[in-house]
């Protein structure tokens, strides 16, 4: 897997940085932990969409091929795909052209709403969903320095910052009546 070019810094950054904001500002845990999350963000991305280059995917694109390879007709309204995917209508417009000018998905009438356009995984995206698929798990999707432990631990502690956010209530896990599994 392509990493970000390594940094190679004698000191730690983000430490460095909490200890000046403690001298000017006072307690700095929150400050380094979201400094870290975002950091820990720009190297997975960056880590992942490398890994995806060679299908033309970036992460956000194999997110809404993987969501439509999960629903129940391999199709789903592009308002649903943002909602699940927690983007804004203009990302999934973006994201499904890409992926229609790539031949992944089509775009066809919502049968159940006349001014509705479904996005539909197509064979060769369902192609292309399992090949990146199995070189993102041979990668660990870039976590391979945490023990399977410390994962279940790290989905926990941020979990609770996704239910303060109101991302869902807790514990909330439902089957998608309308598109099935667990969306």
């Amino acid at each position: 897997m392509s990493q970000p070019k390594p940094l190679n810094l004698p000191f730690d950054p983000i430490d460095r940085a909490a200890e000046t904001w403690r001298a000017h500002f006072g307690g700095s845990a929150a400050m380094a932990a979201v400094t870290s999350i975002m950091r820990a963000h720009q190297i997975l991305l960056s880590q992942l969409d490398s890994l995806l280059k060679p299908y033309d995917l970036t992460f956000a694109r194999y997110e809404a091929l993987v969501l439509l390879t999960f629903s129940k007709t391999g199709a789903l309204p592009l308002s649903k795909i943002g909602e699940r995917l927690m983007v804004h209508p203009t990302s999934v417009t973006n994201t499904v052209d890409r992926l229609e000018k790539s031949g992944f998905v089509c775009r066809r009438p919502n049968p159940r709403d006349g001014r509705g356009v479904l996005a539909e995984i197509t064979d060769t995206g369902r192609g292309v969903v399992r090949r990146a698929t199995g070189d993102l798990m041979a990668a660990e999707f870039g976590l391979t320095m945490y023990a399977e432990d410390e994962l279940h631990q790290m989905f926990d502690q941020l979990r609770t910052l996704r239910v303060a956010a109101g991302d869902f209530s807790a514990p909330s896990m439902r089957q998608d009546e309308e598109h099935g599994g667990l969306l």
